[in-house]
């Protein structure tokens, strides 16, 4: 049975940047991921973590071999 991946990455969005998604003018998140990789995700995955600061820290994102979302949490 082939493991789950879980890819890390720092995330930095302002308020007004995630309000683009309100708004519909955006719709996905692009960040690089540790490994270098880039990676692309709908910006939905992480609205629980929206203050009114925007969203800001180290996350860790897992997905199934197939590269399907399993979930995101917010690291220390």
């Amino acid at each position: 049975m082939t493991q789950h991946q879980h890819i890390r990455f720092a995330l930095k969005l302002s308020y007004d940047q995630y309000l683009k998604v309100y708004q519909g003018i955006a719709k996905n998140v692009t960040v690089v991921a540790d490994d270098g990789r880039r990676i692309a995700f709908p910006a939905g995955r992480i609205q629980s973590f929206l203050t009114k600061q925007g969203i800001n820290g180290y996350f860790e994102m897992e997905l199934t071999p197939e590269n399907k979302f399993v979930s995101i949490k917010k690291l220390k």
